[in-house]
């Protein structure tokens, strides 16, 4: 009786045991399964979260781009840095070839330093050989002299290091507009189509009708 008791004991416990560990092993399942879930809620959400600053900047940068093209284009003659009595921006829209020679090599405005200097008159998109003009009243004197801070007279051309090319006994600087020569430019306020040729060196017939062929071949990008 007393054998039996203490084997009927012995099963019992086992049994507990049994259902003891399949209880805890339930519940650390259960625990596991919890943190994924809590992970991937966590993940997922910061996720989303990043998505929305990402959407969020990119619209803001949207908007900034937005509105800084539609003061681009809705200046008026009042805006900061406009030309004295320059129309409003849009009031014109005209482009002109240009082609600078200094003994006989091409100034290049095509570098950053000479691209989109103003909203009225400039080059753009990397081209040194167009010049656009977004208004009424807006000569080359403003183009050149405030602008591109290069200094431009009936006498000289000057460059933004101090380099000054002037009319001397030996060379010269001369202007051309649309094959014709002219005293000076600054006043100048060019039409769809123009071609403007500067030129400094001897002023030999040939060299100046050689560029104002390479000029008149050069492509005016509208």
């Amino acid at each position: 009786m007393t054998l039996r008791y203490s084997i009927n004991l012995n099963e019992w416990l086992i049994r507990v045991n049994l259902r003891i560990t399949s209880f805890m092993g339930r519940k650390e399942r259960r625990e596991r399964e919890a943190k994924r879930e809590n992970y991937a809620t966590r993940h997922s959400a910061e996720k989303r979260k990043e998505t929305l600053i990402a959407v969020g900047v990119l619209a803001i940068i949207a908007v900034i781009v937005g509105y800084a093209g539609y003061l681009f284009l809705n200046m008026t003659e009042t805006a900061p840095g406009g030309p004295e009595n320059a129309g409003a921006l849009g009031s014109e829209h005209s482009h002109a070839g240009i082609l600078v020679k200094i003994f006989g090599d091409t100034f290049d405005f095509s570098a950053p330093a000479y691209q989109i200097k103003s909203s009225w008159i400039h080059f753009e998109a990397r081209d040194g050989t167009t010049v656009h003009k977004h208004a009424t009243g807006v000569t080359l004197d403003y183009l050149f002299n405030t602008t591109l801070s290069l200094g431009l007279d009936d006498q000289c051309f000057s460059f933004q290091d101090g380099r000054q090319f002037c009319t001397n006994e030996d060379y010269k600087l001369s202007f051309f507009i649309n094959g014709e020569q002219v005293s000076d430019i600054r006043d100048y306020e060019i039409i769809e189509d123009d071609r403007i040729l500067i030129s400094y060196g001897e002023g030999i017939e040939e060299e100046i009708q050689s560029q104002l062929l390479e000029l008149e071949n050069q492509e005016i990008i509208k």
